[in-house]
């Protein structure tokens, strides 16, 4: 008895879904980010208007001030999907947990200073609720926000910056022996210490903003660009003796934010390059919040390394090359 094995090519009727295909191409094959992307988002035969907002439908793109002709165009460059989103996060995850494995077998936390904790418990660990607040925003822009090319990278967004609250609230528990009262003493600092004040106020007056793409500009450029920037470099002028292993424990935050600014900075540039409407309003908001960032982070920079605030002008001044680079006029 012999047995022949043949195969056959069989070649589908179709390459991808029809909404899919009258984007790309009919016959042309699509990735898995575009089949998760493009279109996806429900635009009719919604049932009623929302009872908290009924001059808008649930998707409306008139709940930004911004134009597109199609909000499709401002496309993820790093083509998150939530596969591609996880497998990224989970690379980054291994990263810090091997730090902390590193930290706790080494007893370096039991290692600092008082002095060094005292600093740590000041201006690093209150980051979890800022942290928290970028989180919300992300959260808003996802459900305001309209085209799943925004949103669903804004609420992948989201997960980093809840992610990211974790970890410096991990840190926190380091320090304390996992008692918690590193961490109260953080929440104390975020609600009373000057330095902090105007950061919180910028991250609260965020929280109430319904344009969502200007939100959008809040936290990607101005909190992001001058806020977070400014606290994580913060550290490399020194932690005193905790610098080491606070930058061991925190180094993947650089890598995040090259990460979010590659995708943040592509939608900024394709709105404003709409339309000269969507330059100017954008460059207006742009100017406004990166001052205002720069404002608020002044008393944490002059508290922290007694420069009188020059550090934040330094970040401000950086995050205006880059939305010049961006495109827009400041």
């Amino acid at each position: 008895m012999t047995i022949q094995i043949k195969t056959l090519d069989m070649e589908p009727k179709r390459q991808t879904f029809g909404h899919v295909a009258r984007r790309i191409g009919e016959g042309k094959s699509a990735t898995r980010y575009q089949e998760a992307t493009l279109d996806v988002q429900a635009t009719t035969n919604f049932h009623y208007k929302p009872l908290y907002e009924p001059e808008y439908w649930t998707y409306d793109p008139r709940k930004t001030r911004v134009v597109m002709e199609d909000w499709y165009k401002p496309l993820d460059p790093r083509q998150y999907y939530y596969a591609t989103y996880n497998i990224s996060r989970a690379t980054m995850n291994q990263a810090v947990e091997r730090s902390f494995t590193f930290a706790e077998e080494r007893g370096l936390a039991e290692k600092m200073s008082a002095d060094a904790r005292k600093q740590v418990e000041t201006f690093l660990l209150p980051l979890r609720h800022l942290h928290w607040g970028a989180n919300m925003n992300m959260t808003e822009i996802t459900q305001r926000g309209y085209g799943t090319a925004v949103t669903a990278p804004a609420i992948f967004s989201s997960g980093d910056h809840l992610g990211m609250a974790q970890i410096v609230s991990r840190i926190g528990l380091l320090l304390d022996g996992q008692t918690g009262v590193s961490l109260d003493m953080a929440k104390e600092v975020w609600v009373n210490d000057p330095a902090w004040q105007g950061v919180r106020k910028l991250i609260e007056d965020s929280l109430v903003e319904r344009d969502w793409f200007q939100l959008f500009v809040i936290q990607t450029l101005a909190i992001n660009g001058v806020v977070f920037d400014l606290i994580y470099k913060m550290g490399d002028a020194g932690w005193k003796d905790a610098q080491l292993t606070i930058a061991m424990l925190t180094v993947f935050m650089t890598d995040w934010r090259a990460d979010e600014s590659r995708w943040s900075d592509a939608v900024i540039r394709t709105v404003a390059a709409e339309s000269e409407e969507n330059r100017a309003l954008i460059s207006q908001w742009a100017a406004t919040w990166i001052g205002a960032a720069v404002e608020a982070a002044r008393p944490l920079a002059a508290a922290f390394l007694t420069d009188n605030g020059a550090a934040a002008e330094a970040a401000g001044e950086a995050t205006v090359a880059r939305a010049r680079a961006l495109g827009l006029t400041l």
